[in-house]
């Protein structure tokens, strides 16, 4: 199930939209296994007809039921579940019926690692820790698919909305007036935490080119 374009920002577009790994599924499919393969055994290793055989039969057919109620729940968590990066946001949205949800501005976002196994890596699987300037300042996002790749995504989605919003900046800032008015602006800017240092060198360097 995609994540609603709805739900998006006027002039926001979605550049990641996933469901997690299929390694989400690993626990409850073994168990569902598991209680398959105890059911034969019991049911072979028990008299036929006998009241053990009954009660161990009632008991396979229970266990294998709760292991497929797991499997299927898992299933639908996984189908409503989104890690969704967007040009100005991250997004990451669970629950079927009561769904919880985490939004990261890309402009708060100030570091991306990502955790692998060995194992995981062969699947290509892993950990994502982000870390934000909101108040819960980390958060962790397991079973993400090629975590090397979406922290990559990540910082190229950052790069590119601070380039935009320079550029925006640097078009309100040098539409008219000499030189000196818009340097002023500039530090103006710089001084209100408006733009960067390096935001500001860049644009000072083309005034004065």
């Amino acid at each position: 199930m995609p994540y609603p374009k709805k739900n998006l920002n006027t002039d926001e577009t979605i550049a990641l939209d996933m469901h997690p790994h299929w390694w989400y599924f690993a626990q409850p499919a073994a168990a569902l296994l598991g209680s398959i393969v105890i059911g034969i055994v019991v049911l072979t290793q028990t008299d036929s007809g006998s009241t053990a055989r009954k009660a161990a039969g009632i008991a396979a057919v229970a266990l294998l039921v709760i292991t497929a109620l797991w499997l299927i729940g898992r299933y639908l968590k996984w189908l409503t579940t989104n890690f969704v990066i967007t040009s100005q946001r991250l997004i990451f949205r669970q629950g079927i019926v009561a769904k919880r949800g985490i939004e990261i501005p890309l402009e708060r976002v100030n570091n991306v690692n990502f955790n692998q196994g060995v194992f995981e890596r062969m699947l290509g699987a892993g950990d994502l820790l982000i870390e934000s300037g909101g108040e819960d300042g980390q958060q962790r996002f397991t079973d993400i698919r090629h975590p090397d790749k979406v922290q990559n995504l990540v910082h190229a989605q950052v790069e590119a909305l601070i380039h935009h919003r320079a550029g925006y900046r640097a078009g309100a800032t040098t539409g008219g007036g000499d030189v000196t008015v818009q340097l002023e602006r500039l530090e103006g800017l710089l001084q209100r935490g408006t733009i960067t240092q390096q935001e500001f060198d860049s644009q000072k360097a083309k005034l004065l080119g």
